[in-house]
């Protein structure tokens, strides 16, 4: 194996060890600062001595151990009490060994679950959230985060500090939260897989319309959390509705990077094997929400995607059915977002006119000044109609409010689109 073969395996060993290894070492050290310099560490010294020795047998258990004895060298050097040295030692029952049987002794997935909750923990605001599930879930690296958000690295790299010190100043505890806090503490984390996903579905901004990686991460994550959490419903919706959208990723969009929309697109050429996973996930999570007579944002917005991935063809989609889950989406949880979305099935389901009307009722909605999809579906509807002016500068209008260079782009070439078939006549 070369040698930057050998780094990228490490590199990918360490993305999938680093969230029980730094869980582990938060439960013990009680710092989820430390824990994370603790496992960089590790990391480190597998850079060094790998190349040399060949991989270890148990990677993870080497990396663990490493770990443990920095912990324990650090003490050292710090001059630490020999009682506090040795409570520490007992603490973190230190070992060398690359053979020690850390998921037989600990309880590994318990940590990663109350790691997950304490990177979410509502004492942060969401754009730290997302941050620190992708720096402590994900072990991506601050570069990663930074170009995936579209902000500086410094600017990432403080807002990092802030949160882990946040943590640590709050005195979080590292703990799954009780039955009584669990709903509340769970739609945080559920929120937070939910922002990288669509983040990666469809960029906010930049050059690309498409961050495949920052869907993968969030999949990752959110199977993770359904091992942990196999009996929340919601863990499962979601899932499934991050599968059934993955599934299209490849069809978003030309060769070029330009999006194609949905009706547009390949259904041929969607992914088969995420369509039904993300169907079986569906059913689960409804099945799940029947047993407890409840209903669920995520579950009802997968059962949305169900339709269109269970349609063959764009003409066999159930608009009908698609607006009916969008009204009781609606009654579950208001919001103008969930409104626009309505509106687009009732125009596919009743006719352009009809979702026209109740587009139109939005207009003075504030959460919807600067949201650019509510004048691009009216430019839609507007096309249908023959109304080809007032979509021309309803699509121009959009294309000014996306921050998206691809999106403003496509937008830009259907207002050209419609101007040339009005001169046309």
């Amino acid at each position: 194996m070369t040698a930057p073969d050998l780094a990228a395996t490490i590199a990918a060993i360490f993305r999938i060890e680093s969230a029980r290894l730094i869980g582990y070492l938060t439960r013990r050290t009680g710092d989820v600062g430390r824990a994370e310099e603790l496992a960089q560490d590790a990391l480190v010294a597998a850079l060094e001595q790998w190349p040399e020795t060949g991989l270890p047998r148990n990677p993870g258990a080497w990396l663990m151990a490493a770990a443990k004895h920095r912990a324990l060298s650090g003490l050292a050097r710090e001059k630490m009490l020999a009682r506090k040295h040795a409570e520490l030692a007992y603490m973190l029952d230190a070992t060398r060994s690359d053979e020690e049987p850390e998921a037989a002794v600990e309880d590994i997935g318990d940590d990663v679950l109350r790691l997950i909750f304490t990177a979410c923990h509502p004492v942060l605001p969401p754009e730290a959230r997302v941050a620190l599930t992708l720096r402590l879930l994900g072990g991506l690296e601050t570069t990663e985060i930074a170009r995936a958000f579209l902000v500086p690295e410094p600017t990432m790299a403080q807002r990092l500090v802030r949160a882990k010190r946040t943590l640590a100043e709050k005195r979080v505890p590292f703990e799954i939260p009780g039955a009584s806090d669990l709903a509340p503490r769970l739609d945080g984390v559920l929120e937070t897989l939910y922002l990288i996903f669509n983040e990666g579905y469809a960029a906010t901004g930049g050059t690309e319309y498409l961050r495949p990686e920052l869907c993968e991460e969030a999949m990752r994550l959110g199977r993770v959390l359904t091992a942990l959490a196999p009996a929340e419903p919601e863990v499962h919706g979601l899932l499934a509705l991050m599968e059934l959208h993955a599934s299209r990723l490849a069809t978003r969009t030309t060769r070029a990077g330009d999006p194609i929309l949905l009706l547009d697109q390949d259904r041929s050429k969607w992914d088969r094997l995420l369509v039904q996973r993300g169907l079986a996930g569906v059913e689960q999570a409804e099945a799940l929400h029947r047993e407890r007579r409840t209903q669920g944002f995520y579950t009802f917005q997968a059962s949305l995607s169900a339709c269109h991935a269970r349609a063959r063809t764009a003409e066999e989609t159930d608009w009908p059915r698609i607006a009916g889950l969008y009204a009781q989406l609606l009654r579950l949880r208001p919001s103008p977002v969930v409104a626009l979305n309505f509106a687009v099935a009732v125009g596919m389901a009743e006719g352009p006119a009809a979702g026209l009307a109740l587009m139109d009722s939005l207009r003075d909605e504030a959460a919807l000044a600067q949201y650019h999809l509510l004048p691009a579906a009216r430019a839609d509807l507007l096309e249908k109609l023959g109304r080809l002016d007032e979509a021309a500068s309803e699509f121009e209008r959009a294309a000014a409010l996306t921050a998206n260079e691809r999106q403003r782009t496509r937008l830009g070439q259907r207002a050209a689109a419609c101007r040339k078939s009005l001169a046309r006549g």
